[in-house]
């Protein structure tokens, strides 16, 4: 009994948990739902030249979008009356012509709720079928009014991609951000177009400070910071995005981090420290430090403690290298050369190192920052004596930045939550029980707020009951049920 109650009481707090929805569905026989289809239908008859209005048979399905404009999205189903359009009467002031000659179609529609009861009609498609002939599509467009778009509208592709880089550029965080969900869009026709999308982000484990930017190998973090942006962009008929304002709201996870991929493309990877691959940009190392060092003595790499290479258009290295005072004077030297000797007494430095490569144009750009070490007394090692070498000496205390060079250290996933269905009885319930109310997101409940009631004109000359008797494809049985 306790459960039964539970249930009672969930049944009646999750419809008001939704409520905050950007789309709802609608009760096809609600009264707004009428007055839109109204609209929708009368301007259809209106753009008919000749031949008979049709009337509203009834609504199949719909939604409502509640933003800062509300929008009704619906399909309804219309059959031929004996009006004319030019007879100056209304639909509903007409009977549905004879089975056998009338023309049938459905109808797509789109319309605006301002206010309480004024309604515009933003798009419309309807698909009719004569009595004895193919199908015609017609198709309206209100230009400069704004509607809702599909959410996986091609169109919103540049926008959605320009939003993300735009956050990821313009925010602190330490990590980037992907696209989670994009949630309602709007677009109204101008001389190009404007476009107001609603969308969740969510955080990724690239971290900016291995990544140039986001790419294809990042992943969502489950347990992340999440957010929800509202952004409005501008592109012209050259589709070019020439006006972008952004609005997010972030709202902090556990922040753990997950490990990179390892077959990720882009993804810093470990190189050993006596490889030869760090030749050419140690070099470009070295030289960039000497070059900024007013120091009147050259410096030369005596070790290297880390490294890592990344591919992001061209080579990037992060290099971590211990660099020691040489007896090669900059006055009697043009270069530091192989000959230069480390100084018995000298001064000693730890660099951190990050080199940008494009070999096949030539460039390079490196960026070298040092901090002093303590001056020791160094033995003289034998010429040729290469750098490259493992660093096993306990390292020397002073204030680094290992951030630049450190691999993201792996966390632990969380403990996925089992859910034992066979805890929770199976209680049959009749639909319509005033006691509980179906709800949609169960795969199994299905909605009987549409299609709605056959609309019956108010003042019918013939009976609609036997003049739709000889209609195959509308059963007027459904009206019982």
């Amino acid at each position: 009994m306790k459960l039964i109650t539970i249930l009672f009481l969930c049944s009646r707090l999750l419809p008001s948990l939704t409520q905050g929805e950007v789309s709802q569905e609608i009760d096809c026989n609600d009264e707004d739902v009428f007055l839109a289809v109204d609209v929708a239908l009368k301007k259809y008859n209106a753009g008919n030249q000749s031949g008979n209005q049709f009337m509203l048979y009834r609504v199949t399905e719909g939604t409502k979008m509640v933003g800062s404009e509300t929008f009704y999205s619906f399909k309804y189903q219309i059959k031929e009356g004996n009006c004319s359009v030019q007879s100056g009467l209304t639909w509903q002031d007409c009977d549905f012509r004879d089975a056998e000659e009338a023309a049938t179609g459905e109808c797509t529609a789109t319309v605006r709720k301002r206010g309480t009861k004024k309604f515009s009609l933003a798009t419309q498609t309807c698909k009719i079928t004569p009595g004895n002939g193919p199908i015609v599509t017609a198709e309206y467009t209100c230009l400069g009014c704004v509607h809702p778009i599909s959410t996986d509208n091609p169109e919103l592709q540049p926008v959605l991609k320009h939003a993300i880089e735009h956050f990821n550029n313009n925010t602190e965080h330490s990590h980037f951000f992907a696209l989670e969900e994009v949630k309602a869009a709007q677009r109204q026709v101008v001389a190009g177009a404007n476009f107001e999308v609603t969308y969740s982000i969510v955080q990724t484990n690239c971290s900016k400070k291995d990544f140039l930017l986001l790419t294809p190998e990042c992943k969502s973090l489950p347990n992340g910071d999440a957010g929800e942006c509202r952004d409005s962009a501008f592109v012209d008929i050259k589709q070019k995005i020439v006006q972008f304002s952004q609005n997010c709201d972030l709202y902090p996870g556990e922040d753990l981090e997950q490990p990179l991929p390892e077959d990720c493309l882009g993804c810093p990877k470990k190189i050993p420290v006596d490889s030869p691959e760090l030749t050419e940009p140690l070099g470009h190392a070295i030289t960039k430090l000497n070059t900024d060092n007013s120091h009147s003595f050259y410096f030369k790499i005596d070790t290297v403690k880390k490294a890592t290479s990344q591919v992001v258009g061209g080579m990037k290295y992060f290099i971590e290298f211990i660099a020691r005072e040489t007896e090669c004077s900059k006055e009697s030297n043009t270069e530091l050369t192989a000959n230069c000797e480390v100084k018995p007494i000298g001064q000693s430095l730890n660099c951190k190192a990050n080199v940008y490569m494009r070999p096949w144009e030539n460039k390079v750009e490196p960026t070298v920052n040092c901090g002093a070490l303590e001056m020791i007394t160094m033995l003289r090692r034998p010429p040729g004596f290469s750098p490259f070498r493992s660093v096993h000496a306990q390292e020397t205390k002073g204030t680094t930045d290992s951030d630049l060079i450190d691999s993201v250290v792996a966390t632990t996933p969380p403990y996925a939550t089992e859910i034992d269905d066979d805890l929770i009885p199976d209680i049959h319930v009749q639909p319509d029980s005033l006691s509980f109310k179906l709800i949609s997101d169960f795969p199994e409940a299905t909605s009987h707020k549409c299609p709605g009631r056959p609309w019956k004109p108010a003042h019918s000359r013939k009976d609609p009951g036997t003049e739709m008797g000889g209609y195959s494809d509308f059963d007027l049985t459904d009206a019982l049920s």
